[in-house]
């Protein structure tokens, strides 16, 4: 018959602080750093929705058609920044291989090998002019900064009224800026979060409005070579009301009566929230080793407060990493929408094979009704 042993109490003791010491060692601050992405991520995702969900909720009353779809404000910061991500039909949260991640996905600034300074210019419909300028440095292999400008606007107009429809002689301008400071941390080696925050200004002669939003992205480099996972949830913040000596009046109460003098009116207007966006991208790269090339898709679904779902496809051919040929759908199951094919390239140039390098890109995108626009793009990465 086998004697069975019953531990005392310092030795129950002693064998539970052996078996949290073995599970210490396993658990080390990589694990622990592992999991708390994998936490952040999670906890992003189920946040955003929720978000969304209320957002669209607030709106539901103002759109007929089940869309909401111009009762956002600052509706430039809908556009896209970059050539490269506007030829790819803004499949790009999963990609951000420049500075323009700081619009498409924050989060992949904290993947780029070093300082790099872009500019992209949009000839925007009816005469506008949409312009991105952004600079990333890379603090070291953990840590990287970026700042970023976004300027939409129109030139000058002449001022009509009723009464004067042929103009009063004064001219009116029409700007939207949008200045940001950005910050990535690669948390693991394979996952990266970042932050934006920005702030947003809309003016329209002596009017104007202002607000301030964040910007939020992860990205996860997975094991399988060349598949990427990224997600971003864009304009989170404040609403925007505009407000100014546009809005003073002079108006007579009572114009069937005499003797009523006129008084100063101050028009309120409504306040609009921001267009906010929740994006999750997939890209996987493969590498054609046998003629020196590579191929690169991409697949967005994108969920906005101010539209039904939809999603955006790109794709990339780049030879000698020199020179890219892309094409792109944007929009894709969007009914009524005004996106559509996009096709572009680029070029790469490395003078006398030093780490300067100078990018030259373009890309064509059609607007359905609205017609095309042409976006051109520069990049310097040292």
């Amino acid at each position: 018959m086998t004697k069975m042993h019953i531990l005392n109490k310092k030795e129950s003791t002693l064998l539970f602080l052996n078996r949290i010491h073995k599970l210490s060692d396993n658990f080390n601050s990589k694990n622990i750093i592992r999991f708390s992405s994998i936490l952040i991520f999670i906890m992003l995702f189920v946040s955003s929705n929720k978000v969304l969900a209320q957002n669209n909720g607030s709106l539901s009353a103002t759109g007929s058609s089940g869309t909401n779809v111009g009762t956002t404000a600052a509706a430039f910061l809908e556009i896209g920044a970059g050539a490269r991500a506007q030829a790819m039909g803004g499949a790009y949260t999963a990609i951000t291989q420049d500075a323009t991640a700081m619009y498409w996905n924050t989060a992949g600034i904290g993947r780029l090998p070093g300082f790099e300074i872009t500019f992209s210019h949009i000839n925007w419909i009816l005469d506008t002019k949409y312009d991105y300028f952004g600079i990333v440095k890379p603090i070291n292999d953990i840590f990287s900064v970026g700042a970023n400008i976004t300027s939409f606007g129109v030139g000058e107009q002449p001022v009509r009224t009723v009464q004067l429809e042929g103009g009063t002689g004064e001219f009116y301008t029409a700007q939207d800026v949008a200045i940001g400071v950005s910050f990535a941390l690669n948390l693991t080696d394979r996952f990266s979060f970042g932050i934006n925050a920005k702030y947003i200004n809309q003016r329209i002669w002596h009017s104007s409005a202002t607000g301030f939003a964040i910007d939020v992205g992860g990205l996860y480099l997975t094991q399988l070579k060349g598949l990427q996972l990224g997600f971003s949830i864009s304009n989170f913040g404040t609403d925007m009301k505009m407000s100014g000596r546009d809005l003073l009046n002079v108006v007579d109460p009572d114009i069937i009566n005499e003797g009523v003098t006129n008084i100063p009116v101050d028009y309120k207007t409504g306040s609009f929230v921001l267009p906010l966006l929740f994006r999750f991208g997939v890209s996987y790269k493969l590498i054609l080793s046998s003629i020196s090339s590579e191929m690169t898709f991409a697949v967005d679904l994108l969920k906005p407060n101010n539209d039904k779902e939809s999603v955006n496809l790109g794709m990339e051919y780049l030879i000698f990493k020199t020179i890219a040929l892309r094409a792109g759908y944007r929009s894709l199951f969007l009914n009524g929408n005004t996106g559509g094919l996009s096709l572009g390239f680029g070029l790469s140039l490395t003078p006398l094979r030093s780490k300067f390098e100078v990018t030259v890109d373009y890309a064509y995108v059609d607007l359905g009704l609205l017609n095309s626009v042409h976006n051109f793009g520069l990049n310097f990465r040292f």
